[in-house]
């Protein structure tokens, strides 16, 4: 949620934040705008509800003169409604100063009491303006931007981060973090702020890390991080693992047609030097230690979304190789359930973003209570893996579209990776178990690739169904945690009824729901699942068409047992179960998004979503 950008440097400042602003959609906003100092001092302030293209029409029509230093924004409403006025940057100082800000100011109320109390006027409903002005009043105190912000971050409660400009402070941007997403970017004469490196990779892929609680100042030829008391501390650096090149479009019709042709890419680059001669090897591990890993007795998987249901996927698998139990948690409820952990539960978070404020609050949580704590995360420099004791990142590549696809198989890959090397550690698979397992994963991401082919198929399906008002799901064991996620795609792209269920839970209530015509999409285990589970969904499939219901199966290739039951079949290549759901989920990520596509949605930017939900 927010976007943010901060440059000081040459007088390219517009073209530096319209560029990160526009690179920075992904994340979900209602509103934009932009604050540049010009060469001689003068503050310039544009923001419009709306796209950022309405932005960029009203700087067209109403320009303001470039100048070396500048903050861009795009709000996802929080305080007050999508409307001019309540868009960033906010104003203070008798606008002489612009902040922009990313997060909730829990406090707002009693702190804009104190201001009105003073005489302030407020021109907005936002708690941003608050800080504004409260940042306005210390800089006339101190006349020193950094220690004006220092001085009002100490009263702020919540999750935040603010960047601010000043008209005395050409040459200058400062900005500061509590519990919300911020990043260096480190040039050559010029230097970046943003919400994460999306907002400047077209110019560095050098950057540093900024840590909770700290303040960081820009200038072109220097950049300076204290913590809130004003002490100097080091930076962390890191190289960005990918170019601007990666978030564009490269000629496909959306950026989730792109991420789910990358599917078979996110697989293949999450396994990428860390299968070496039949061994997993996770060098990021090293900080939890062998020792420590084998004497877990009890693992908390925490995450929110598809992250939810990757980790349902993974638990399976974890359980399976590993005897030691796992249980999946929402974040949001984590904290509040009062769970049980000790110096032997390991917590395992997933989020692509790395600053999902749910998780977030539950892996600090976590270590308060004494447990140790590991990410799965698509994001360098982001907070979660910073706040864990290790992290096994997915190297995904940035994904932009708001509904997470190629995100959800590289998580399902690391988990699998994380599985496998306790395995290991555990002496709970032999090396031909580990050998096995191992060359199954390996396979995939050619399997996946000849899935995709279906794309056609699957586009037309879609075509056929676009009054389709309802749509059902039914898995069995690793199928179950597909069937939720291919619901929660028709959910967020389609805007249509959509509900995944454990098949065998279709007796229990579920069936009440068939009617004829009633759309279910089946994920059929393989014949050859020594379970048995196949014949148990064939009779839920035959259950369901007795009431009338169209199924659509999505079956092994050579599995004509179900062919008689139902009225589409998606075929996906031959795979031990516990890799099924890797080929599984990609007809349903096509699906989602070709039915949005055919009644003209955006399948980028689903109404009322955002990519990165940094607010509780």
């Amino acid at each position: 949620m927010c976007g943010i950008v901060g440059y000081v440097g040459g007088e390219r400042t517009l073209g530096v934040l319209m560029g990160g602003l526009k690179r920075l959609e992904y994340r979900g906003y209602d509103s934009a705008g932009v604050a540049v100092l010009d060469p001689d001092g003068a503050l310039g302030v544009r923001k419009k509800s709306g796209k950022l293209q309405v932005l960029a029409d009203e700087l067209a029509a109403h320009p303001i003169r470039d100048g070396a230093t500048g903050i861009g924004h795009t709000r996802w409403a929080t305080h007050g409604g999508p409307t001019d006025r309540n868009a960033h940057p906010q104003l203070g100082d008798d606008g002489r100063l612009a902040l922009i800000h990313n997060g909730i100011i829990e406090n707002f109320a009693e702190l804009k009491q104190e201001l009105l109390d003073r005489g302030a006027v407020f021109t907005s409903d936002t708690d941003s303006e608050v800080a504004a002005l409260l940042v306005g009043e210390q800089y006339r105190e101190t006349g020193d931007l950094t220690e004006a912000l220092r001085r009002v971050v100490g009263r702020l409660h919540g999750a935040f981060t603010l960047l601010v400009v000043h008209s005395d402070a050409p040459g200058v941007v400062v900005g500061a973090r509590r519990n919300s997403p911020l990043v260096i970017g480190l040039g050559e004469g010029e230097n970046f702020l943003g919400s994460d490196v999306a907002a400047f990779v077209e110019h560095t892929r050098r950057a540093a890390e900024i840590g909770q609680d700290q303040i960081v100042t820009i200038t072109a030829d220097a950049v300076v991080v204290t913590d809130f008391d004003g002490v100097v501390v080091p930076m962390k650096e890191f190289d960005i693992a990918w170019d601007a090149s990666a978030a564009e479009k490269g000629g496909w019709s959306s950026f989730m047609a792109k991420e789910i042709s990358e599917e078979p890419e996110a697989v293949a680059k999450t396994l990428m030097g860390r299968v070496v001669d039949g061994r997993v090897l996770l060098p990021e591990l090293d900080a939890l230690g062998e020792d420590v890993l084998a004497g877990i007795d009890r693992i908390t998987i925490i995450a929110c979304g598809t992250a939810a249901y990757a980790g349902l996927v993974g638990k399976y698998a974890i359980e399976k190789w590993t005897r030691v139990p796992v249980e999946v948690a929402l974040s949001h409820e984590f904290r509040y359930s009062d769970p049980i952990l000790d110096g032997r539960t390991l917590v395992v978070s997933i989020s692509q973003s790395g600053e999902t404020m749910d998780t977030l609050m539950a892996v600090k949580y976590a270590g308060e209570q004494g447990a140790k704590t590991l990410s799965i995360c698509n994001t360098q420099g982001s907070t979660i893996p910073r706040e864990s004791d290790g992290v096994v990142y997915t190297h995904a590549g940035p994904e932009v579209a708001v509904a997470s696809t190629k995100a959800f198989v590289a998580q399902i890959t690391a988990l699998y990776l994380f599985g496998l090397h306790l395995a290991t550690v555990r002496g709970t698979l032999d090396d031909a178990g580990l050998a096995a397992q191992l060359a199954e994963l390996q396979a995939v991401p050619g399997k996946l690739a000849t899935v995709l082919e279906n794309g056609p198929e699957i586009r037309q399906l879609a075509r056929w169904m676009t009054d389709t008002q309802s749509v059902l799901f039914l898995g069995r064991h690793v199928g179950y945690p597909i069937a939720l996620e291919g619901a929660l795609k028709l959910k967020e792209l389609a805007y249509i009824h959509a509900e995944g269920f454990a098949a065998g839970e279709l007796k229990h209530g579920p069936i009440a729901l068939i009617e004829p015509g009633q759309v279910v999409f089946v994920i059929v285990p393989s014949p050859r699942d020594a379970g048995g589970l196949q014949k148990k969904v064939l009779s839920n499939i035959q259950e369901i068409k007795a009431r009338g219901a169209r199924v659509i199966a999505i079956v092994e290739a050579g599995d004509v047992s179900v062919l008689p039951f139902v009225d589409e079949a998606i075929r996906i290549p031959l795979a031990a179960p516990l890799f099924e759901p890797l080929l599984a989920v990609a007809p349903l990520h096509i699906f989602g998004m070709e039915l949005a596509a055919a009644k003209g949605l955006d399948v980028d930017q689903p109404r009322n979503l955002a990519k990165s939900v940094t607010v509780e």
